[in-house]
């Protein structure tokens, strides 16, 4: 058996850690201290035919599922969780195109967090494949997020200031909505305290409750 068998027991869980942009994903993966998958650098490249585009015409619609490779970052989820290492692509979102590959290692930590917009998306496939430690969706004010997202993104300069304007307003309209999604996926809904609870339950082998809402 060779160490990416699927048959091989897990050495390591996942923790799923979604919600909407801006909601303090990244912020609050960082202070739990520990190893860390950015899944928004599973992102499509800006020239993939298959990106969604947005029905005004404005370009691609990088809020939609469908501009992210599920199926690479579930593979890397789980080569993490049976082998303990893997290589993450390196994603600048200002160009929307991969720019190199890192190497990510747990070094013999039982939990990992694996966070990004779409982390609820990939909710059931950890669960069947037995690597799901818990699955949490970030939610806070929409005019606080919308203001601390409006803020990184023009400081980053991820996309013009235009764009990331009119999506921040989009997103802001729908941040509830992002929510409630992400719930019906089997993200549980709560503020940082909260997250930051059950990350500390999880990391001790509590049993957390994490069943899908449908």
């Amino acid at each position: 058996m060779n160490s990416h068998s699927p048959t091989r027991p897990p050495s390591a869980r996942v923790l799923l850690l979604t919600g909407p942009s801006g909601s303090g994903k990244t912020s609050l993966a960082a202070a739990t201290g520990l190893p860390v998958l950015n899944l928004d650098d599973f992102y499509k490249e800006g020239t993939d035919p298959s990106l969604p585009q947005l029905p005004d015409g404005g370009g691609a619609d990088w809020d939609s599922p469908l501009s992210w490779d599920a199926g690479a970052a579930v593979a890397a989820i789980e080569e993490l969780c049976r082998t303990g290492r893997t290589a993450v692509p390196v994603y600048d979102i200002a160009t929307s195109a991969r720019t190199g590959s890192s190497a990510l290692v747990l070094d013999g930590a039982p939990l990992f967090v694996a966070e990004g917009i779409f982390a609820a998306d990939v909710i059931d496939r950890c669960r069947a494949a037995g690597l799901l430690a818990d699955a949490l969706c970030l939610r806070g004010r929409p005019a606080t997020t919308f203001r601390r997202r409006l803020a990184r993104d023009l400081r980053e300069g991820r996309k013009p200031a235009v764009y990331l304007v009119r999506r921040g307003l989009r997103l802001l309209r729908s941040e509830r909505t992002i929510v409630a999604r992400h719930t019906a996926l089997g993200a549980h809904p709560c503020a940082g305290p909260e997250a930051l609870a059950r990350i500390a339950a999880a990391r001790t082998g509590c049993p957390v409750e994490t069943a899908a809402r449908r």
